[in-house]
């Protein structure tokens, strides 16, 4: 069967292959005047994969692995042609900030409803912008006010809660974290831990990733204090102290990724 010419060229933006997938299936199984053109795992595919495809959508997830939040291949594109639904975990500050900007975007876990309600808000903007440069301009302006914003927005303090109170320590003295259950385990510059009842997801969220990466379900390390990649026997970030940090396979690529930026 011979596919629509009018159907909304779409690209599927995530580090996470599964995430890629699952995304992809809904759109087919429920998005049908959409069709996924391609797909990519960070910046520099992503950028690749745009210029070939010309896209009129890019479903983006936010923390992609160049370690920007993905705002950075935004920032990579000076002529945006495409509208863009992020993909966020994020349920605080940059929603008010989607919200704000009236800017789409799918919290995960991905809602079908939700979903499908995001593409029909695509659907009638694309006519919007496309029959009036006016509303074009304006669109990408509130585009890039949010992705300044969120950009932006990332503070260097974090607070920890504790049974005398609340710590208020700098990221930068943070060298990696480890998850232990539910909670988190901190390891500090001076050698010192802390056992934090937050889940690493959650710290995913707090964390400045254009410091801060994950390469492990169990583990998130500042690359401040990286000194090597080691794919002998595995794969390992090597830290200053020397720990070597095991990298699940699924992430891989977007630290190598990562790591050629710094």
């Amino acid at each position: 069967m011979t596919k629509s010419l009018h159907k909304i060229k779409a690209l599927v933006i995530d580090d996470e292959s599964h995430a890629r997938e699952n995304l992809k299936l809904l759109i087919t199984e429920f998005c049908k005047d959409l069709e996924v053109v391609g797909e990519a795992c960070g910046k520099i595919e992503a950028i690749e994969v745009i210029k070939k495809t010309n896209p009129d959508v890019i479903f983006l997830d936010i923390r992609m692995p160049s370690g920007a939040e993905g705002f950075e291949l935004l920032d990579a594109i000076p002529n945006k042609t495409f509208q863009v639904i992020f993909v966020t975990a994020f349920k605080d500050y940059a929603i008010k900030a989607f919200n704000a900007n009236a800017i789409h975007y799918l919290l995960k876990p991905l809602d079908i409803e939700e979903l499908i309600s995001a593409v029909e808000k695509i659907k009638t903007n694309k006519t919007a912008i496309e029959d009036s440069s006016e509303k074009y301009a304006d669109y990408y302006k509130r585009l890039e006010q949010l992705t300044a914003n969120l950009s932006d927005s990332k503070s260097s303090k974090i607070t920890i809660n504790h049974s005398k109170g609340i710590k208020i320590i700098e990221d930068s003295t943070i060298v990696r974290l480890h998850a232990e259950g539910n909670c988190s385990k901190l390891f500090f510059t001076d050698e010192s831990t802390y056992l934090d009842t937050r889940t690493l997801k959650i710290y995913e969220t707090l964390l400045d990733t254009s410091k801060f990466f994950r390469v492990h379900k169990s583990d998130i390390i500042n690359l401040d204090f990286l000194s090597e990649y080691s794919n002998q026997d595995g794969n390992f970030a090597i830290m200053n102290n020397g720990d070597a940090i095991s990298i699940s396979r699924s992430k891989v690529n977007g630290f190598i990724e990562r790591i050629k930026n710094i």
